[in-house]
C-alpha cells in the first residue's frame, strides 16, 4: 500500500466518524482494545474473526494515543496479522506493515492542517508542540 492510499483511508474514517481520536475510531469499528500490565507498547491481534488492541499501562497520553494510532493502521490495513508495537523500536523498522502502520498514525494523528498553521515552523518542533516524537513526521506525507 503506498502513501497516498493510506492517506485515503485515514482520510476515510476522519470524515466517516468526524474524529481523530484513534480510540474513538475503534470504538466506531467494533475494535476491542484494553489497557493493562503488558511487556510491550501495545499488540494488535486477530483472534476468532475478532479485532483486538492491547496497550500498556505506562504510556503517557501521547504515547498511549500514538502507539493506538499505531495498532489502529494494523486493525484496519492488516486485519489477519497479528502485530506487535515495541516501544522505541517500531518506528525505526523496516518492515512493510509497520511503516505503514507508522504512515497511518502520522497522518491520523498530524493532518496536513496542523502543518499549514505553523508554517514558521520545522516538522520536528510541530511534532513536539502536538506532543509526538519527531520520528512520527518521517512518515508524514504532505
Amino acid at each position: 500500500m503506498d502513501n497516498k492510499q493510506i492517506k485515503q483511508i485515514v482520510s476515510y474514517y476522519c470524515k466517516k466518524f468526524n474524529t481523530r481520536n484513534p480510540f474513538e475510531i475503534a470504538d466506531y469499528l467494533g475494535i476491542l482494545y484494553q489497557i493493562g500490565d503488558i511487556g510491550c507498547s501495545g499488540c494488535y491481534m486477530f483472534l476468532k474473526n475478532h479485532r483486538y488492541i492491547f496497550l500498556n499501562q505506562n504510556l503517557s497520553e501521547p504515547e498511549a494515543r500514538m502507539v493506538m494510532a499505531h495498532e489502529l493502521g494494523h486493525a484496519v490495513m492488516h486485519r489477519k496479522e497479528n502485530c506487535y508495537f515495541i516501544r522505541n523500536k517500531t518506528l525505526l523498522l523496516n518492515s512493510k506493515i509497520e511503516i505503514e502502520a507508522n504512515t497511518f498514525a502520522a497522518e491520523l494523528l498530524m493532518p496536513d492542517e496542523l502543518i499549514w498553521e505553523y508554517p514558521d515552523m520545522t516538522l520536528d518542533q510541530i511534532a513536539r508542540i502536538a506532543g509526538y516524537s519527531e520520528q512520527i513526521m518521517k512518515f508524514k506525507k504532505l
